[in-house]
């Protein structure tokens, strides 16, 4: 997600960019970044639906120790994501205000937006990579020797062409739809991608009807991208993106299977409702000029029962539920349902 300026949105057509750094972080470096522990930051906001798929997939595959986290402030200014949620206004690994200074130090001048989730070289300062469609695969596949015992394999190559289908459908309808609607300049524009949001979720729903998961029976990368946009539906994309034909919380399987994911250790443990609100509301001043951020939805049908589990699958697989969340990486009390 960009962190340029955002009071444009509404006001021109939407175009989602292309990530500009997209080199890989692979097991054996062939574009000059080894897997190492210790060695990279992973850059996010919580508000992000991009970002939280890495924050999701770092915690499912025991990452942290590896992998740490710089988490920014949901409100960004002209200067881009800022880390003014730590001491000092400083992030306490890379030493900078700004995850644009890392951008500046990978390439000088670069008029690109900055966007999250950004995964930056600790010991030059360095920007590796911004392509959040690939970060996570590579998390999957690339570090699996600093996975952790019992971690699910998110990418599982048997299923990989199911799994590359159903997300492609997921990204170009629900994920990035819920954009072109919301930042919509023109009537047709914003029917024509509201109608193909709710087209593609209730196909999803059908699908999901007599299955848990998206592809085979465990979770998949598939199912990290399609929950960071269900989240997010009825607090944020229902009311400021006018996505509205009706509510998550209306649909009775989606809403399930949403659940079901919120509550398996590793989802719902990594959202943050406040930051999410904060974010969409106070940024988009192009849409929400005043700013005010509204007081629903009520959050607390998260955590009620679903009964996904009857119809099986074995959400890790082989593998075990992740351990607890790192107390430095907790989500603050607001930020959960009630």
């Amino acid at each position: 997600m960009s962190g340029d300026g955002n009071s444009a949105d509404g006001h021109r057509t939407f175009t989602r960019s292309r990530s500009h750094f997209d080199d890989r972080i692979t097991a054996d470096g062939r574009d000059g970044w080894p897997v190492r522990a210790g060695r990279y930051r992973l850059v996010v906001s919580r508000a992000c639906p991009w970002a939280s798929r890495a924050v999701i997939s770092r915690r499912l595959l025991g990452l942290e120790d590896a992998l740490s986290l710089a988490v920014a402030d949901p409100v960004q200014d002209d200067r881009s994501w800022r880390f003014t949620l730590d001491p000092d206004g400083r992030d306490p690994v890379l030493g900078i205000r700004f995850l644009s200074e890392a951008y500046d130090r990978r390439e000088t001048g670069y008029p690109g937006g900055v966007s999250v989730p950004a995964i930056v070289d600790v010991p030059s300062g360095r920007l590796v990579t911004n392509d959040y469609q690939r970060i996570t695969l590579d998390l999957a596949t690339e570090w699996t020797a600093l996975h952790r015992p019992g971690a699910p394999d998110l990418y599982p190559a048997a299923r990989r062409a199911e799994i590359d289908e159903v997300m492609a459908e997921v990204y170009e309808d629900v994920n990035n739809g819920v954009y072109r609607a919301g930042f919509a300049t023109r009537q047709r524009e914003y029917e024509e991608a509201c109608a193909a949001v709710f087209r593609r979720l209730e196909a999803l729903g059908e699908r999901l009807s007599g299955q848990r998961y998206l592809v085979g029976d465990t979770l998949t990368e598939a199912d990290i991208r399609l929950f960071t946009t269900l989240v997010r539906f009825d607090a944020v994309y229902h009311g400021h993106f006018k996505c509205n034909r009706w509510k998550l919380a209306e649909h009775p399987v989606l809403w399930a299977y949403a659940r079901d994911l919120f509550q398996t250790p590793g989802f719902g443990d990594t959202v943050d409702f406040d930051h999410i609100k904060r974010h969409y509301y106070q940024v988009h001043t192009g849409i929400n000029p005043t700013g005010i951020v509204p007081l629903g939805p009520d959050l607390g049908g998260w955590l009620t029962e679903h009964h996904r589990e009857e119809l099986g699958g074995r959400p890790f697989g082989d593998g075990t539920p992740p351990g607890p969340v790192p107390p430095g990486e907790r989500v603050a009390p607001r930020g959960r349902p009630a």
